[in-house]
């Protein structure tokens, strides 16, 4: 057949499905994964291997609406991986050029001094700091940023060295080329615009903000109490369809693009900005997000008091948990509502079970204590987010909490 052979899945599938994939050698990582207008994403799959999927095995990662099948296309783009090795052997012809115009031999310490990765926004680059770095440079000048910059594709140039204490992750960004430092950045359709000298944008939360996308708030108010600039608070209004979300924030410089990517995304008027102070709200959330890592434990008593009274809701508690030891004896044969993807594996499922089940007797004694009657938490689910670190992982816990009647509460 004509074409790259892909697996097409449900969007809200897509990345467990693609981890499975990678899991399996199977993926086309020449490629990159393209959406189709009937809501489901093209997978590539390395010809070698398109007779080989087990689709019966795929479908149990997803819900039995999902859809898995195998299509053929000839209309992928090129993956970012070949991209960046393209713009790579680009960026070392150029350097070349000018180090020799300025009489300066080119090296392999040099070729290790430049950019391995980076961050594109639209037309900005956003360089680490452990390149350019050798004196050759400083001695280069001024001349080195227009350089670097059409060597990767750029207009714009910046550099960032580190994350600030400051209570708020203020990035530390440099501007190397260009007159501002306010970016683009688009996800699922999705514009956030952003100051990236002033606020960091998560790529690897890509999974849980299609995850957000895919869920039914109609009617729902939603509470999203470390908004950001908007990354789940967007997803909540333009794709899931809740009724009205109350943005809570205190970072000035977070809220300042919140404002205007909520104006962009034409959603601004079902939403309420709430900077600095949430202590007015209470009593009307049917659902709190609560995006913070490594843990969001602080605003658990906060979530318990905006839930509805009466009705109750769901919360998503943003937690990073540590992995046990390799060879680690432990059984699994109780899990029931841990994300079944390639990542989890089953030491790490156990721990994350463990930390659910605790945190869901601790947020029902919490509203137990905050209304005066019984509740119910239930763990609906556990979603893995992304690897943080070595043994450390960012996983979602989806909890449902309901208030018990007297006859529930006796029995």
């Amino acid at each position: 057949m004509d074409g790259v052979p892909c697996l097409c899945v449900s969007q809200c599938y897509a990345q467990r499905c693609r981890e499975y994939l990678r899991s399996q050698c199977m993926l086309d990582q020449r490629f990159t994964f393209q959406k189709g207008n009937d809501g489901t994403v093209a997978l590539p799959i390395l010809s070698s291997c398109w007779t080989q999927p087990d689709l019966q095995t795929l479908t149990k990662l997803m819900a039995s609406d999902g859809i898995c099948e195998i299509r053929w296309t000839q209309t992928l783009l090129q993956s970012k991986h070949v991209k960046g090795r393209m713009r790579g052997d680009k960026l070392v012809r150029f350097i070349q050029e000018l180090l020799e115009s300025h009489e300066e031999d080119w090296t392999e310490e040099l070729r290790h001094d430049l950019p391995h990765s980076y961050q594109c926004h639209g037309d900005l680059v956003l360089l680490a700091d452990h390149c350019f770095s050798l004196p050759v440079w400083k001695k280069i000048g001024q001349d080195l940023w227009p350089v670097v910059a059409k060597g990767l594709g750029a207009k714009r140039l910046a550099m960032m060295s580190r994350v600030s204490r400051d209570g708020f992750r203020t990035p530390s960004v440099t501007v190397l080329l260009g007159d501002h430092s306010w970016v683009t950045h688009v996800d699922n359709g999705i514009r956030y615009n952003f100051d990236v000298t002033k606020s960091m944008f998560s790529a690897g939360n890509i999974t849980e903000k299609l995850r957000v996308a895919a869920f039914d708030c109609e009617g729902e108010t939603v509470v999203d109490l470390y908004a950001g600039i908007g990354y789940f608070t967007l997803p909540y209004l333009v794709h899931a369809g809740a009724s009205h979300v109350h943005a809570c924030e205190w970072n000035p410089d977070a809220v300042t693009a919140l404002r205007r990517n909520l104006l962009e995304n034409n959603v601004d008027d079902r939403c309420t900005i709430h900077h600095r102070d949430n202590r007015t709200l209470c009593n009307l959330a049917d659902r709190v997000n609560l995006g913070l890592i490594p843990s969001s434990e602080e605003g658990w008593p906060i979530a318990c008091r905006l839930l509805r009274r009466t009705t109750g809701g769901i919360l998503h508690i943003h937690h990073n948990i540590t992995s046990p030891s390799q060879g680690s004896p432990v059984d699994t044969s109780h899990l029931h509502a841990v994300s079944q993807g390639p990542a989890a594996k089953r030491g790490d499922r156990e721990v994350w079970q463990a930390w659910a089940d605790d945190t869901a007797c601790c947020i029902a004694r919490m509203l137990k204590d905050s209304s005066g009657r019984s509740w119910r938490s239930s763990v609906r689910h556990i979603e893995h987010v992304k690897s943080y670190a070595p043994r450390i992982h960012h996983i979602v816990l989806d909890l449902e909490c309901r208030p018990l009647n007297s006859a529930q509460s006796l029995n």
